[in-house]
Order: structure tokens, then sequence, then C-alpha cells
């Protein structure tokens, strides 16, 4: 089985969501369950952001969790001496890589950039620390340039470099093509970094790991800058299952996770949002709760077991009668054709009318209605 180490920052770029701000405890113990849930590299913080961020980087590391910390650092002497304080194992040195933010946003050139890569990369080994290059814009970048960034990352020292598609803009086959290219063309560590603008994150990433990708950027829920970063329960799950790839996570950590980052951010999870939201596993619709019934196979792509959850059946306006009759017998109460086929369109017109499955206590109403007597009233009651 083929196997790909999540670099997750949640507690970096998740936490840089707009109006999203973690306390110190709250990164803490985001940290010790990510490291519990198995995620092997944890890039934890900026450490030019002053001291505060620095002190939380160094509790983190005081923990002596089972992963390797790495702060992000711009391609700048004073982010890098504020990293060496912090207790982390490696650097994301970041820079531009497109002729668009070299030019407009640096005022640089190319030649400025490697140069930058072949002066620091040294001070920052000579600290004890790995490197990582960090190519913000990479899929905008000159696929011949960054090839070059990328020998000349590792002719000074750097062990891998990050294609940031910052933007969002690439799909999966750009993605493919374009590690693809970087594998041919050079043995350093690849780790893609992906945004979700186009609601293309999970897929970027996946195509990034058929292509060769070493390492993978994920945040928890898919918190992140603008739409966010590719979604860390996802990527997960659809690596293992669609293309046989371990990360050594255990999944049925995941809801716990997703919880405590959901709570810590102030960000609700969508009720249908895929993996952790709420009803993901919920089933209204006749046909797919008959077929359920019969084999959850017919109906069940992800196994809900596997994160510690269920199949959850509900009444609805698409019910049929086959979980109409199991509601009721749930209840004490078998139904007739007759009864069933009534209180089938009683439930439809009451869902559609207030939005919602009826409870309990309403479904007695409903039957007692149809009798037009008093339940208990009804062969002695139940």
């Amino acid at each position: 089985m083929k196997s790909v180490v999540i670099d997750d920052t949640t507690l970096r770029d998740g936490e840089q969501s707009a109006g999203v701000a973690f306390t110190a405890e709250e990164k803490i113990a985001i940290a010790r369950l990510l490291a519990e849930t198995g995620v092997g590299e944890l890039e934890v913080g900026i450490p030019a952001m002053g001291d505060d961020e620095c002190e939380v980087m160094r509790a983190i590391a005081l923990l002596r969790l089972p992963v390797q910390l790495i702060a992000w650092c711009r391609l700048h002497d004073y982010d890098l001496a504020a990293a060496m304080s912090t207790g982390v194992q490696m650097v994301d040195l970041s820079v531009p890589s497109s002729d668009q933010q070299i030019t407009n946003k640096l005022k640089k050139d190319r030649n400025w950039v490697l140069a930058e890569i072949c002066r620091l990369v040294p001070k920052a080994l000579n600290a004890g620390l790995q490197v990582c290059i960090g190519c913000e814009d990479a899929s905008r970048a000159d696929p011949d340039f960054l090839a070059q960034l990328a020998n000349v990352a590792q002719g000074a020292g750097a062990v891998r470099i990050r294609f940031a598609d910052t933007l969002g803009v690439l799909e999966p086959f750009g993605v493919f093509e374009r590690i693809s290219r970087l594998r041919r063309e050079t043995d350093i560590q690849l780790e893609m970094h992906a945004h979700d603008d186009y609601g293309l994150a999970t897929a970027n990433t996946l195509a990034a790991v058929a292509a060769g990708a070493t390492h993978i950027n994920t945040t928890v829920n898919g918190l992140g800058e603008r739409a966010g970063n590719a979604p860390f329960e996802e990527c997960v799950l659809a690596l293992k299952h669609l293309h046989n790839v371990d990360t050594g996570i255990d999944p049925r950590k995941i809801p716990t996770l997703s919880h405590l980052v959901e709570l810590a951010s102030g960000r609700a999870v969508s009720w249908q949002k895929s993996v952790v939201g709420e009803g993901v596993f919920t089933h209204e619709s006749g046909i797919h709760v008959d077929g359920l019934i019969k084999d959850r196979r017919n109906y069940e792509g992800l196994n809900p077991e596997e994160l510690g959850r269920s199949h959850h059946l509900v009444l609805g306006k698409h019910s049929g009668s086959r979980l109409l009759r199991d509601s009721y017998l749930d209840l004490g109460i078998s139904l007739s054709e007759y009864e069933a086929t009534s209180l089938l369109t009683r439930v439809r017109r009451f869902s559609t009318e207030n939005k919602r499955s009826p409870s309990r206590g309403e479904l007695f109403l409903f039957y007692e209605d149809l009798h037009d007597q008093p339940l208990l009233e009804i062969e002695g009651g139940v």
C-alpha cells in the first residue's frame, strides 16, 4: 500500500481563516489530538507574528508529541531567526515562484529568489533545522523555472519543496501534469498545498499524490484563507478508499477532531459536509432506505462505522412505506396496508409544511387522528 505524509496546517493556514483566532489552550488541544489521530507533521505557527505566537509554539514543542513540527516563515532573515527559538524541527521558507508575484509583490527577479534560497537554506541547516522551500503561487509559475528552483533548493540542502496552488486556480489534470514533471526532473520531496476556491482542493491533492507527491497539506474541516484548504478528513478517506494510499490516520478519531476544531474556530460544519457533517449518513428516500435495509452496500460508499458513526433513517417527504412501518413498529404499532398508505400521506404533508421529520409523539397523534379516537382506546392501547 502506497503511503503519503500529512503535514497538517490547521494551526497555521487554518487559523488564517478570516476571523478565526485560536487560544493557546485550543492550539495545544488541537495539536495533541492531531498527533493522537496519527498525523505525522504539524505546521504550528508563524514565528514572525511575535512573542505570543512563539510561546505557544514552544509549548507545543515541549509536549514531545510523536510528530515533526514545522514553522512557516518568509524567505527572510528575521523570520528564520524567530523560528530558531520555537523548538520546531523544520521551517517552510516561503517565497513567490511566479513572475506575477516575484515582480509585482517582491519587486525582485528570478535570480534574486534563487540567490536568497542559496543564502538562507545553509543558515537554517546550521541552526539544526530541516528546510522546505514553499513555492508560493506555484500554479502560475513557469514550469521550467519551478524545476530550476527545486534543483537549486535541493543543492542548497533543502529536503522538500511545497507546490502551493495559492489561489486555487488549478484542476486535477493540470496538477497531475505539473507534479509529474517535477517528479521526473527532481528527486526532492514534493508537498502539495491546495486551496479550495473552485471546490477542487481534495481532488487536486489526490491528483498530486497520484503524480508522485510525497507530502500533502490539509486542514481540519477545510479551514483556511478564502474558501479554505484541502480538508483533512476528505483527503484521508479518499486516499485510503479510492487510491489505496495509507496516511497512518485513525478514522475513528476524526469526528472528535472535527468537533474540536469547529468549536475552537467558531466555524460551524455544514450539515451535509462530507465525512464529518451531521447529516452525511442520514437517509430519507424510500428507494435508498429500502436498499439499505436489504443490504447496506446497496447505498453505502463510505462505511460510517469506520468513523465510529452509523446510518440514521428519517421519515420525510421522500420516505416509503418500509421505513414508516418500521418507525411505527418501534412505537409498538403494526400498521395495516390502509393505515400505512394513509399515514404516509400525512407524514409527507407534515414534512413539507414543517421542514422536518415528525417526532415520536407526533406519529402517535397521526395514528390517533386516523382512527378519530385516543390511541389507548384502540384495542386496549399499546
